[in-house]
């Protein structure tokens, strides 16, 4: 029987302000650069505050709201969990991502409180750094949980950013449980070095002991493998998932299938911001998956849509773009 769904993911609801900066205002402030880092809101409100007189592209964000929404713009059906305050910019981040065309029971769990933001930094060498305040997202918890719409979708796409809070690392346990019992296939993603190294106790409960595929980056893979290099990696993931992705950056990105290793080339562009590239990535490669591209189709489209997103700023591509990428 066809599923409502494609995916359903559960994440972060973070409203993303993307300011570019020199590296002075990294060094000046001490940020972990190319990481992200969680921040209380006394130091996002210092951190703004120094940002004041740049202009800012603001978007719903959040990792897994990312790919989604890049789901949502190749053309396949997506819901959304995560929890935004009765503010004005949870009204923002629920009506941002609807526009997108994402299912959401967001709009059910206004509560008062903040609604998380995370101050996204571009420096010259188009690397991206994240200070993020989590704000309300921080209590995401199990009742966030659609079940019925879980159960209607092909798969489950958990963030690894949530494993940061023990509520919101309880739903997704609870929704990884609910998933494996009733046969909705299980993704995941790493989502940053900091989560591996800070978290990782955290992280292993919350993906659990094997996934249907999962993705990361080099960085990422070898810190959470303890690998020396890529092979040995590959070698330890095996065991973990039955398939996965490792984005390369520059030298594009490796695909397991279950199999075989493919590696596949990256397109030669000039960078201007990668932030996002990673979450556009998962969501062509999940679109592809569930669309017959099969392994190898959906990692081209996964790289070209990367190398097409890293040209411009911002997190997020026109979504009359992703049908020239199908094209």
């Amino acid at each position: 029987m066809q599923k409502s769904f494609h995916v359903y993911g559960i994440g972060n609801a973070l409203v993303d302000m993307e300011y570019p900066v020199d590296d002075a205002f990294i060094e000046r402030h001490a940020i972990a650069k190319g990481h992200m880092t969680l921040v209380d809101a006394e130091r996002q409100a210092l951190l703004t505050r120094d940002l004041a007189g740049i202009e800012a592209k603001r978007g719903s964000g959040g990792s897994a709201a990312n790919t989604l929404i890049a789901v949502s713009g190749f053309g396949a059906k997506a819901f959304y969990s995560c929890k935004v305050a009765d503010d004005e910019a949870g009204r923002f981040f629920v009506r941002d991502l609807e526009a997108a065309g994402v299912a959401t029971n967001a709009h059910n769990h206004h509560e008062p409180g903040v609604t998380g933001r995370c101050l996204v930094l571009i420096t010259p060498d188009a690397e991206r750094t994240m200070n993020s305040y989590l704000g309300i997202s921080v209590t995401l918890g199990a009742h966030q949980v659609d079940e019925a719409a879980l159960l209607d979708s092909e798969c489950l796409y958990m963030e690894g950013y949530l494993c940061s809070s023990d509520s919101a690392r309880q739903a997704v346990i609870h929704a990884r449980e609910l998933a494996l019992a009733k046969g909705v296939k299980l993704f995941a993603t790493l989502s940053d070095p900091s989560m591996v190294e800070i978290f990782r106790p955290q992280l292993a409960a919350m993906i659990g002991e094997h996934v249907d595929h999962l993705f990361c980056n080099e960085e990422e893979a070898l810190g959470w493998t303890g690998a020396d290099d890529v092979e040995g990696a590959i070698e330890a993931l095996r065991k973990q998932a039955s398939s996965f992705c490792i984005t390369r950056g520059s030298r594009g990105s490796l695909v397991f299938d279950g199999k075989r290793r493919i590696d596949i080339e990256a397109e030669a562009v000039k960078a201007v911001d990668t932030n996002g590239a990673g979450d556009i990535y998962a969501g062509a490669f999940i679109y592809g998956l569930t669309h017959g591209l099969g392994y190898e189709g959906a990692g081209r489209l996964a790289n070209r849509a990367a190398a097409r997103l890293i040209t411009r700023f911002g997190a997020r591509l026109p979504f009359a773009e992703h049908k020239t990428l199908l094209d």
